[in-house]
């Protein structure tokens, strides 16, 4: 029998083997806190293609150093981080995976020295440092630093960019009212809190030609925030502009009690791709083959991403091919164990 898990899917020019995803993690191990790429890098993500992932995607890479979420995030607001993802990608592609990578900016959730920069000067919790609220100048400097960063993902070989507009960092606190009270074009309605993401898109394309995923936070968990219906709409500006695939996740936008148990975000995945009209990723405590086959087949998402999971075990790709009673081709060099 057949398994949707192991089927092939294509976005655009870029086939995937399978629709098993490494969803993006931060790994906070730049450790000379310039955004390079570490030795360890290369090992976590090169043993996950191994075990035969489908898509490796990278961490958040920031846009510009003030956008990072700590000191010891990657980087791709400079030439010289180039020729390090380069590298990398050519790495992942030679066991049969794509690469992407995920642009981020964390805007107000930057832990730094320096200052850090928010739609609104609205810190995150009580414990948080201040945020400046963003000027116009800024934001269209922002807007040009997703730019290049995709110009850097091009030069580097990856098949896929993801915006990370999820998880409270400087898109998602455009997005939420919770976190954006100005009165300018880039506050207040739906729209114009929308406008941010929409120009870094359109930014983006005019560099990137290849598929764009948006991770988002379907909710924030909070009764004046965010929810789903929300995303609905901003998903179907997003398919509108080209956007391939809504990458669902949720919450982290303002300090919330979240519900936890396995699939617990898949709803919204499916959701957003029912009504909006767009593929997506469900990304969740996935955990077994059998879980995953059921989000597919019952087509309540596209893709499946995994991240947690996929620190346990590198090779899940084969573990999930035995829960499901098949079987799939593994590095020639470990044949005489996958067998």
């Amino acid at each position: 029998m057949n398994r949707k898990l192991f089927e092939p899917y294509k976005i655009k020019n870029v086939e995937l083997k399978n629709r098993i995803v490494m969803s993006p993690m931060c790994m906070y191990s730049s450790m000379n806190e310039d955004g390079k790429l570490e030795s360890f890098h290369r090992t976590h993500y090169v043993s996950r293609a191994a075990g035969q992932t489908g898509l490796i995607m990278l961490e958040a890479s920031a846009v510009t150093p003030q956008g990072r979420i700590s000191p010891n995030d990657l980087g791709i607001w400079n030439d010289e981080h180039t020729e390090g993802f380069a590298s990398l990608v050519k790495e992942i592609k030679s066991y049969g995976a794509k690469a992407a990578i995920q642009l981020a900016h964390a805007g107000r959730k930057a832990v730094l020295e320096e200052e850090i920069a928010a739609p609104t000067a609205i810190p995150f919790n009580e414990n948080s440092k201040r945020p400046v609220a963003m000027t116009k100048e800024k934001i269209q400097e922002t807007i040009l630093a997703f730019r290049d960063g995709a110009r850097r993902a091009k030069e580097a070989g990856f098949d896929i960019i993801e915006l990370h507009g999820a998880h409270g960092y400087l898109i998602n606190q455009f997005l939420s009212p919770l976190s954006n009270h100005r009165d300018d074009e880039y506050g207040g309605s739906a729209e114009n809190r929308y406008r941010f993401l929409s120009e870094v898109i359109e930014a983006v394309k005019e560099v990137w030609h290849g598929p764009i995923f948006v991770r988002v936070s379907a909710t924030d968990y909070h009764p004046e925030g965010l929810t789903p219906d929300d995303h609905v709409v901003f998903a179907k500006w997003m398919r509108e502009q080209g956007i391939d695939l809504i990458d669902v996740s949720s919450g982290a936008l303002v300090p919330a009690d979240i519900p936890v148990y396995p699939g617990y975000q898949v709803p919204f995945a499916e959701k957003i791709r029912r009504e909006a009209e767009i593929a997506t990723g469900a990304v969740g405590m996935i955990t077994h083959g059998l879980q995953a086959e059921e989000i597919l087949r019952s087509e309540r998402a596209d893709l499946v991403f995994l991240a947690r999971e996929l620190l346990r075990d590198p090779y899940w790709p084969r573990t999930a091919a035995e829960q499901l009673g098949t079987s799939i081709e593994s590095p020639i060099q470990y044949e005489r164990g996958w067998k």
